[in-house]
């Protein structure tokens, strides 16, 4: 029976990324003094899982590269051979190369075969030099005693076929490579180990005749003692997942059309309507928290790719770096994980190169030799707040100052350190002496701060001269859903988000304080409120212009807090966000859209920004 194996290729693919991400994860972690056996064995199973699947499906890119790194993986795991740092890092070039052949694959995609071929000549000089010594044992810990193994020069890449008097076929050689011998049927995700392992031997059969068995290619569970796992998860589209999302969107609007029209319905009826409503309006919040929960990921899925990026980078440039993760275990929206890494990774690669000082600096200055940076997320109320630390040289203020100067960029007589940290997201902004091909502290630091502003988010900076910096990312939960107050000025209505809502007030006209000019200040319970007119930011025609006949709001950011006065309380309200910037253009101090129960647009207030827009010296 022929079957139509491109109906898991979408499987395989996604088990084959987790194991050359498990595979990177563990041999960065590996200590090549003393191996833990456990990781080696881990990373050997990771190598062979791609290399029996890519056997199977006819892969030989993928299958060429696996099988020599298995071939020295299943040397080192049973001690035969010392793991070295240089093996390490030829790992991990092999890791890269097959990630981009795995991509190449699943786009159908042009496969870089010069980046394979050099790898497994790489690879094939640290196997020749152990084939020549151990030309007697059992090819690998493949074959058994009487088996006679020819060493190769290429395995299926390079020269002249091979003819092995045994050979395991793996699925990927040519039918004049192979002999027609024996053929070792090999299972999808369960790794060989040792000639004692079962192995299940089956009728021989040209590899281009072979038709794999239909087996449905999921994921065993790492704990076969626990059967129940099996159905634990199910691997979804992540499309499925945005349109189940948008659904519910759809539903929350109509829910709020709904409330709108039982408030017209009267009477008993009207009284039934509500309460049916009101069920409607906690079931559909139920759904709507489920349903998002399914979108959100563990940060460390971003997280986890920076030990690569600082353990390449330090050695290039010669400093010894820890890096240190916390919070990886804090959950975001996948939204927000996929467009989060390109910021982080330019943030991390300037602390790097431009943060942390040489070793013989950090010596002069009294630090240890090895220097820190710790990458940290944490969830703050409704938000997301992610830092990047290091122990470096930090910010030079009269630097930035200068440079600024010359620039022509306009700044105030005695600007405060958070104001001239905020200089370097200029476009082209940059201290450094000297730019190098790794990053500059500064240059493309605004390419950062507009992606962090495109996911409604906000970047601020902490340093001392000498003792670091830290770049603070601060984000929503999540992009779809949020509780607002909506908030009428005029005859638009705007919505702010419940979670920057200290309270509501009408304030009485002794306690506004007037400044200098229009600016004024709001005293609440011995404390000053800078009062910020939505009207004046908005530039919308108010129903009041006077603070004392509207209503403020007290709005506290995580850097901010002001009164926000409008004309009156609409009332809460969940709301779906709809990107203004995809479908308009990006309006500052506005987070997004949403449509009201009504069907008219309110667009939903980005308070951070706002903060800093209006009236920023007394914010």
């Amino acid at each position: 029976m022929s079957i139509d194996m491109k109906q898991f290729h979408s499987v395989f693919f996604e088990e084959s990324q987790e194991h050359l991400d498990e595979m990177e994860h563990l041999l960065l972690d590996l200590n090549t003094h003393t191996p833990d056996p456990e990781q080696l064995n881990s990373i050997f199973r990771a190598a062979h899982s791609i290399k029996g699947g890519s056997g199977i499906f006819g892969f030989d890119a993928l299958g060429s590269v696996t099988h020599i790194m298995e071939s020295l993986l299943d040397r080192v795991r049973q001690g035969t051979l010392p793991i070295t740092t240089a093996m390490v890092d030829l790992f991990l070039n092999s890791v890269d190369v097959l990630k981009s052949i795995l991509t190449s694959y699943r786009t159908n995609g042009d496969i870089d075969w010069d980046s394979a071929n050099k790898i497994c000549e790489q690879l094939e000089l640290v196997t020749e030099k152990i084939s020549k010594t151990k030309m007697d044992e059992q090819g690998f810990g493949f074959f058994d005693d009487d088996d006679t193994v020819v060493v190769e020069e290429g395995y299926g890449f390079f020269g002249d076929p091979v003819v092995h008097k045994t050979e395991a076929a793996f699925g990927f050689f040519d039918d004049e490579v192979v002999s027609v011998d024996t053929k070792i049927a090999i299972s999808f995700d369960e790794a060989v180990t040792k000639k004692s392992d079962a192995i299940i031997v089956d009728e021989v059969r040209p590899p281009a005749t072979l038709e794999p068995s239909p087996v449905a290619f999921t994921a065993k569970p790492k704990n076969s003692e626990s059967s129940g796992s099996e159905t634990s998860s199910i691997r979804v589209d992540v499309t499925k997942v945005d349109q189940l999302i948008n659904l519910v969107g759809e539903i929350v609007i109509t829910q709020s059309m709904l409330n709108l029209i039982g408030k017209s319905i009267e009477g008993n009826l009207g009284e039934k309507f509500q309460s049916i409503a009101a069920e409607l309006e906690r079931n559909t919040r139920e759904i709507q928290e489920a349903v998002m929960s399914i979108r959100m990921l563990p940060v460390s899925f971003v997280f986890n790719r920076f030990p690569r990026v600082v353990r390449d980078l330090s050695t290039k440039l010669g400093k010894s770096i820890d890096l240190i993760i916390e919070g990886g275990e804090t959950e975001l929206d996948k939204g927000l994980t996929e467009k989060l890494v390109d910021p982080l990774t330019h943030l991390v690669r300037n602390s790097i190169d431009h943060g942390i000082e040489s070793a013989d600096m950090r010596a002069e200055r009294g630090k240890n030799s090895t220097g820190k940076v710790v990458l940290r997320a944490a969830q703050q109320g409704g938000s997301i707040v992610i830092s990047i630390s290091d122990d470096g040289g930090g910010l030079n203020r009269e630097k930035i100052l200068a440079k600024a100067r010359e620039k022509n960029i306009v700044i105030s007589d005695n600007p405060s350190d958070p104001e001239v940290w905020q200089l370097i997201f200029a476009p082209g902004f940059s201290t450094a002496a000297q730019v190098t091909d790794v990053s500059g502290r500064g240059v493309g630091l605004d390419v950062v701060k507009r992606n962090v502003q495109s996911l409604g988010g906000r970047i601020d900076i902490e340093s001392v001269e000498g003792e670091g910096a830290t770049f603070t990312i601060r984000l929503p939960l999540t992009l779809a859903i949020v509780d607002g107050m909506c908030v009428s000025v005029g005859k638009q209505t705007f919505i702010i988000p419940l979670v920057n809502i200290v309270e509501s007030m009408q304030p009485l006209e002794k306690d506004i304080k007037t400044l200098a000019g229009d600016d004024q200040l709001l005293l609440v319970r011995d404390q000053y409120w800078p009062i910020l007119p939505l009207y004046n930011a908005m530039q919308v025609e108010p129903e009041f212009t006077e603070a004392h006949k509207g209503i403020v709001v007290l709005i506290e950011t995580n850097k901010h807090r002001f009164a926000l006065f409008v004309d009156a309380l609409v009332g809460q309200q969940q709301v779906v966000i709809k990107s203004l910037e995809q479908h308009y253009k990006r309006v500052q101090g506005v987070a997004g859209a949403t449509i009201m129960g009504d069907g008219s647009v309110a667009l939903i207030l980005d308070v951070e920004s706002l903060a800093v827009t209006v009236n920023p010296h007394h914010v």
